[in-house]
């Protein structure tokens, strides 16, 4: 058997309600070896858990040398990426879009790796790791040790000032 060539993340997110607690859940597999992570917050958005998994995988690796694939139930994600969305909000300072400072995140991470791609799959269907991490982001959102999504509470603070 060959070693595999390249590193799969695969991630989904969740929130109860929207915003409302979330979580996330990675998977990472290399050489028939896989780890999980996951996380929740206390207050934040599903689309920010699905931009959440990403990085947690993206951060946990540790050669930049090896082509990864991942795998995302979420077009959000998937579509701003492959289409190359990010890049045009970049260059405008990400002026009126959504989760600048995980878009950010990403970026670096991005400019760091020798080769990303990146698949959509469709959630809910069946596809063990993507139900797997379904799982990992609903435990985590529903879990005791829910930490602050300190930019998301932010911008909620200030909202509410006005």
């Amino acid at each position: 058997m060959n070693p595999q060539n390249f590193i799969e993340i695969f991630t989904d997110g969740a929130a109860k309600g929207n915003p409302g607690p979330g979580g996330f859940g990675t998977i990472l597999r290399f050489n028939g070896k896989e780890k999980e992570f996951s996380q929740g917050y206390r207050k934040t958005t599903n689309n920010r858990m699905e931009l959440m998994a990403l990085i947690v995988g993206l951060e946990a690796l540790k050669s930049d040398q090896i082509p990864i694939k991942i795998y995302s139930d979420s077009k959000y994600v998937v579509d701003s990426i492959s289409q190359g969305w990010i890049f045009g909000w970049q260059k405008k300072g990400f002026k009126d879009k959504k989760n600048p400072d995980l878009w950010q995140r990403y970026l670096k991470l991005h400019a760091k790796f020798k080769k990303i791609e990146i698949f959509w799959i469709k959630g809910h269907n069946g596809h063990p790791e993507n139900e797997r991490c379904d799982v990992l982001a609903v435990n985590a959102a529903e879990s005791q040790q829910l930490e602050i999504d300190v930019y998301y509470e932010s911008l909620e603070e200030k909202k509410e000032l006005f």
